[in-house]
C-alpha cells in the first residue's frame, strides 16, 4: 500500500512540475501582482481539484460495482487518453513561453475564483483524474470512495506544495527557465515520460 502511494505522490510531483496552463498561470500572477495573488491562484485551482475528485471518486466507484468489465474499458480509454497527452507534448516545442504583458490585476479572491472556475469548468481534468487515479487504487479492504479521496488529498498537498513553490519563487524561475534553454526540454521529457509510465501502470 506505501509503495504505491509513493509512486502516486512521485507521479504527482512530477505532473505538478511540467510546465502546464495552471502552473505558468500562477506563474505569471505571481511575477505581475506578487506572491500573496499567486498563492490565492493556488487555492483556488486546488479547491477546484475537491470538485473533480467526489466526481470521479462516486462515479468510478458506482461503476466499480455495477460492472468491473465497463472499468476495464473505461482504464483503456484511460490509457489512450494519457498516450495522447504524451504525443501532444512530443509534438510541443520545449520553450516555456509565459507573457506578462496585458495581464488584468485582480483582487486575491478575484484569483481565488478565476482559479477554481478554471479547474471546475475543464473537462479535461475530469478526464485526467479517471486516467489516472484508479490505477493507484491501494487496498482491497477499504471503500474504494475513501481510497479515491484519500489520492485526492495526495495529489491537492503535492500539488499545492509545488504550485506555492512556484508562486513564492516566480521572478527567480521565470529567470532560470529563460536563460537555461535546456529546462524547457528536461519538462518536457519528464511528462512524456510520466504519461507513458502511468499508461503502461494502467495496463498491467
Amino acid at each position: 500500500m506505501i509503495e504505491t502511494l509513493i509512486s502516486f505522490v512521485l507521479a504527482t510531483l512530477a505532473l505538478a512540475f511540467s510546465p502546464g496552463p495552471d502552473n505558468i498561470f500562477v506563474l505569471t500572477q505571481s511575477i505581475v501582482n506578487g506572491r500573496k495573488y499567486g498563492l490565492a491562484t493556488v487555492y483556488g485551482l486546488m479547491t477546484g481539484c475537491i470538485i473533480h475528485t467526489t466526481l470521479v471518486a462516486f462515479g468510478v466507484s458506482e461503476i466499480l460495482k455495477r460492472n468491473e468489465n465497463l472499468f476495464f474499458g473505461i482504464k483503456l480509454l484511460g490509457v489512450a487518453y494519457l498516450l495522447y497527452l504524451a504525443y501532444q507534448v512530443y509534438k510541443s516545442s520545449p520553450d516555456i513561453v509565459f507573457s506578462t504583458d496585458n495581464v488584468e490585476r485582480k483582487s486575491p479572491f478575484q484569483l481565488f475564483k478565476t482559479g477554481f472556475w478554471m479547474n471546475v469548468l475543464n473537462p479535461k481534468v475530469t478526464i485526467f483524474f479517471l486516467a489516472f487515479f484508479p490505477q493507484f487504487l491501494f487496498s482491497t479492504e477499504i471503500s474504494t470512495v475513501i481510497q479515491f479521496y484519500v489520492l485526492g488529498g495526495l495529489f491537492i498537498i503535492t500539488s499545492f506544495t509545488v504550485f506555492s513553490f512556484i508562486a513564492i519563487l516566480a521572478g527567480s524561475i521565470a529567470s532560470y527557465t529563460k536563460q537555461h534553454k535546456n529546462a524547457g526540454v528536461f519538462l518536457k521529457w519528464l511528462q512524456i515520460i510520466v504519461f507513458i509510465g502511468i499508461s503502461i501502470l494502467i495496463i498491467k
